[in-house]
């Protein structure tokens, strides 16, 4: 349960993750330009309490769960892009799909399975741009939730040739992310996208089918949330 002794925990966390990434300094990105140290070291320094990774909230982000209750994913072959403590793939699964689950970092995946021993998801380790190639074209369900927003700017045409990869012909890629208007600056991580960081997703087949633009409430700041559909060969 998150109370005000789990904030207190999390903000001192996130002091202590921000010095020591690279990202956070002028000329520093170089260091570790996909974040792979900083990423692990988050896990690594958390030593199994939640509170101290950012992003893990240990429920479904309410932007997903609000769009599994519009949408039927019963029976669909699902990935959930960086799973991190799993909340958001187990809610796929809940919902019917076929997880598969995956996060750079190794102790995370195995944090997830221990958090959910009995789950149906296929939780495994691996890196967005080195992915199994028996992944591509697989699923008729991409999931990405703040991990593109994690990434530098440089990275996210290669971010998103390898999202499309997955999506099979006929499948959707939904992305969620934190949004941020043009020109407006963005100088630490997470970097919220602009409307034409999320448009440029559609590659390599993926078509934009819908954009929302989500405004700030108490609990949550404006998002993007968009879906992406890969058309079927024509036959």
């Amino acid at each position: 349960m998150r109370d005000a002794e789990f904030g207190d925990r999390r903000a001192r966390a996130r002091e202590r993750l921000d010095a020591i990434d690279p990202h956070m300094r002028e000329g520093g990105a170089e260091a570790d330009p996909q974040r792979k140290g900083w990423f692990e070291a988050v896990y690594e320094l958390a030593a199994d309490d939640p509170a101290g990774v950012p992003w893990a909230n240990l429920i479904p982000h309410p932007l997903l769960a609000q769009w599994l209750e519009g949408h039927s994913i019963e029976g669909l072959r699902a990935l959930d892009v960086g799973c991190g403590l799993g909340d958001n793939a187990e809610a796929l699964a809940a919902a019917g799909a076929e997880v598969t689950a995956f996060d750079l970092v190794p102790r995370a995946v195995e944090w997830a399975q221990r958090r959910f021993p009995q789950s149906a998801v296929r939780y495994r380790a691996a890196d967005l741009f080195d992915a199994p190639a028996e992944w591509r074209g697989a699923f008729d369900l991409v999931h990405e939730l703040y991990t593109l927003q994690a990434l530098p700017a440089a990275l996210l045409p290669q971010a998103a040739r390898a999202l499309a990869s997955f999506v099979a012909p006929g499948g959707k890629l939904l992305v969620i992310a934190r949004a941020r208007d043009e020109g407006q600056q963005s100088a630490r991580p997470p970097w919220p996208l602009t409307q034409a960081q999320i448009e440029t997703l559609a590659v390599d087949g993926l078509r934009l089918a819908s954009l929302q633009d989500i405004p700030a409430t108490d609990s949550l700041v404006r998002h993007w949330r968009a879906e992406f559909a890969k058309e079927e060969p024509a036959k």
